[in-house]
């Protein structure tokens, strides 16, 4: 006869279960205080153990009073921003744009406690219907804002057929020691064409969790660049699902790690249709006593023949305390496809190094040039030059902080 062992809670999970019972989410607090967060004994966060490492949940934030000037700005964006959970009033959108607002969240139902719980909790969503070649670069900044607080945001985006744009997400606030859980739903259209750009800047104490969620129909093309460069503690979720013949994408992310700092990607793929295809490609770069995690799994259903998936993780460890882990998976059930996996790890080439060095070029200066050398094939294929440029002073800002 098996005998149920209740789960020893946590003052994280504690709070939780207080947030989501006044939420009226009775269902939810129910179910985490049966489980608790999950540890490394959960396959999807064997290498980040929330029950470890989420130690305090802040009180659910409040109207945001004030807001800080944005973390990251970028020349001619149209931006939409979210405090504290709450959309804000924005200026006329752009032609080709329609911003509204719903209640509830817009993820699909999955067994994550992530998901789950930015479902339970968010109030409101912003939604935006994109139609022809959008122009400018659509920026939603999502902050939290001043004391230590728990906020929840979501979007959902739809972009028609046939239509093209660029969405930049960044994610910021006070430096608190906020828990901050974000979800994007985006849905393309038939042969739309996006890129789709999140930066976590977070503060040094805060928490951040981030899920995207995209849907991709008959030959649409996806590019994505994910950027963990904030926060103490980072998580962001990727599910890309493949639902038209001709679907791609270029799913892509970077983690930018330095001591005291856990940053995970974690990407969930599905191949559902014959004749798709994808190539995931994710960096980390770690210093000091710091942990970069990348997992990535790629499912091709039993009747996705002819798909084309190729999936690559590239570590860099700038110290020797630096951990770097990377855990890539094949779940393979058709029997006629092109699909693999990969992963590296290392530190900076001493060839290379030393042919800098005795070119007279200063060891700093050399590795910074290393360095960029390494994510160039990461920010390079973002076209729009004033997103480039904003992008690459962020690694320019976060290799700087080393220097000091």
């Amino acid at each position: 006869m098996s005998v149920h062992v209740p789960v020893r809670l946590g003052p994280a999970e504690s709070k939780l279960i207080e947030q989501l019972t006044a939420a009226g989410a009775v269902a939810e607090a129910e179910r985490l205080t049966g489980s608790g967060l999950p540890t490394r004994r959960v396959e999807a966060y064997h290498y980040t153990d929330l029950k470890q490492l989420l130690r305090a949940v802040p009180e659910l934030a409040g109207a945001a009073e004030a807001a800080s000037a944005p973390a990251l700005r970028v020349a001619g964006a149209h931006q939409l921003m979210i405090a504290n959970g709450i959309v804000q009033e924005s200026g006329t959108a752009p032609a080709g744009v329609i911003v509204g607002k719903t209640t509830g969240g817009v993820l699909s139902t999955r067994d994550d406690i992530v998901t789950r719980l930015n479902n339970a909790l968010v109030g409101e969503a912003l939604t935006l219907e994109l139609d022809g070649s959008v122009d400018p670069v659509i920026q939603i900044d999502r902050r939290t804002e001043g004391g230590a607080g728990h906020s929840t945001s979501a979007a959902k985006i739809y972009v028609g057929d046939r239509s093209s744009a660029v969405i930049l997400e960044t994610y910021s606030g006070s430096d608190e020691a906020h828990l901050g859980n974000h979800a994007t739903y985006l849905a393309l259209g038939k042969n739309a064409k996006v890129t789709h750009i999140t930066v976590n800047l977070a503060g040094s104490k805060a928490t951040h969790f981030a899920t995207n969620e995209y849907h991709l129909a008959e030959g649409a093309q996806l590019r994505t660049l994910i950027i963990n460069a904030g926060a103490a503690l980072s998580r962001t979720q990727l599910f890309p699902k493949y639902e038209g013949a001709g679907a791609h994408a270029d799913v892509t992310g970077l983690n930018l790690v330095s001591d005291g700092q856990h940053a995970d990607i974690t990407m969930d793929a599905l191949h559902a249709v014959p004749h798709t295809s994808s190539k995931p490609l994710f960096k980390s770069i770690a210093r000091g006593r710091s942990r970069a995690v990348v997992q990535g799994r790629l499912v091709v259903a039993r009747d996705a023949q002819k798909t084309d998936a190729k999936l690559m993780s590239q570590g860099l460890m700038l110290s020797d305390e630096a951990e770097i882990l990377a855990k890539p998976e094949l779940e393979v059930y058709a029997d006629d496809v092109v699909c693999g996996h990969g992963a590296t790890s290392g530190q900076l080439d001493e060839d290379h190094m030393f042919y800098l060095l005795s070119r007279g070029i200063p060891k700093a200066e050399a590795e910074t040039m290393l360095v960029r050398a390494f994510l160039a094939e990461l920010i390079d294929p973002i076209e729009d030059q004033a997103l480039n440029e904003a992008l690459t002073d962020v690694v320019d800002g976060w290799l700087a902080d080393d220097r000091k």
